[in-house]
């Protein structure tokens, strides 16, 4: 039987030295005040549990469960603690310790059973875009924070060519995306087009496994890589091109067999370079940056945590939206799904006319 906390590592829980420089950077923490809310009390917490010389309990398992998961605490830590993988290994220990609950129940079984299977997925985006003409999705909190919805991204064939090609890439469709936001793709392929890149989209690719492991599924993560790995084994290609900050974080720490290879859209253009844009945008512009890709402010959504956390969310939410709408900005540019759903449904509420979109979408009006 497998000791509890195995999969917390010894090495990486002493890394952390308790000099409280990622207290100001913690969202949970500047929001509420509390050490049990900073990376520094969950660190010390969960190493008292591995020790064993605390008893675990279910209510300072709340603690864990209020992580986002940003990872801003890693960008302002002098000793370089590897927050994101304690965390996501620490939650995976604490779901085989916990009890059961009907809310982690149901997001497991959605994770497993639905977003891990790309025709399911794909059956119910059809099944919640009919109920959003009808209305239907206005019932609950969950359902009016979508977008619009509208046909699902679907490449026209296997690989898009472009002409004087420089670079192959294969492309991530991903699971999510292409229901909630298909324009952001369709301007990303575009772009990379443009770029020079003929671009591949493998078939059979499947979740890349993010949303499993920022909830404690590891295992669910582990066997989606494994099928990703077959699939991406098959084909050559220069880079995986990834248009969603979360998922791309992901691939850099759980697919050590893509290592240098996958890129961020932004990260991949602006290493091959662009053409020079044909017109001018004149419009204000604030970029949202995604805390999975610059461990900056976190707007609150993390993944499912905007779902399973909506209190907490919604107050880190609205400090971000203080800062953006003092900006006076026009467009506000993002990164991630995740991301843009906060922002806008964050946006309608305060009855600001600022829109929001994909920066590949803002990239390409350029050209």
């Amino acid at each position: 039987m497998t000791a509890p906390f195995a999969r917390l590592s010894d090495d990486d829980l002493a890394t952390c030295v308790h000099c409280g420089l990622c207290l100001d950077a913690c969202p949970t923490f500047r929001v509420t005040g509390l050490e049990t809310e900073s990376p520094r009390g969950r660190i010390y917490l969960m190493t008292q549990w591995k020790r064993g010389t605390m008893a675990f309990d279910e209510e300072q398992v709340r603690h864990i469960d209020l992580c986002l998961g940003c990872r801003t605490c890693e960008s302002v830590c002098p000793s370089g603690v590897p927050y994101g993988r304690i965390i996501e290994a620490g939650r995976a220990d604490v779901e085989d310790q916990r009890r059961p609950s009907l809310k982690r129940f149901a997001s497991r079984v959605a994770l497993r059973q639905l977003v891990g299977h790309p025709r399911r997925l794909r059956a119910a985006g059809e099944l919640t875009r009919a109920a959003q003409k009808l209305g239907l999705t206005g019932v609950v909190r969950s359902g009016r924070m979508l977008p619009p919805l509208h046909p699902r991204y679907r490449p026209a064939r296997e690989v898009l060519e472009t002409s004087s090609p420089r670079y192959r890439v294969a492309f991530l469709v991903g699971c999510v995306m292409p229901i909630l936001y298909p324009q952001a793709h369709v301007a990303a392929v575009r772009l990379l087009q443009i770029a020079g890149c003929e671009v591949w989209f493998p078939p059979g690719e499947r979740c890349c496994g993010a949303l499993f492991a920022h909830n404690g599924d590891l295992d669910g993560a582990k066997r989606l890589r494994e099928a990703n790995m077959r699939v991406y084994n098959a084909g050559k290609f220069d880079a995986l091109i990834v248009d969603s900050a979360g998922c791309g974080a992901h691939l850099k720490d759980y697919y050590p067999d893509l290592k240098g290879r996958v890129k961020d859209l932004t990260e991949w253009l602006a290493e091959v370079g662009m053409p020079k844009p044909e017109s001018q945008l004149n419009v204000k512009l604030t970029y949202q940056d995604a805390c999975h890709l610059a461990h900056a402010l976190c707007c609150g959504a993390a993944g499912l945590y905007s779902t399973l956390e909506p209190e907490m969310s919604n107050r880190i939410l609205q400090e971000k939206l203080d800062d953006v709408i003092a900006t006076g900005a026009d467009v506000i540019a993002v990164a991630n799904p995740g991301c843009q759903m906060q922002l806008e449904a964050g946006l309608r509420s305060r009855g600001s006319t600022m829109r929001v979109e994909h920066i590949a979408e803002t990239l390409l009006r350029a050209y």
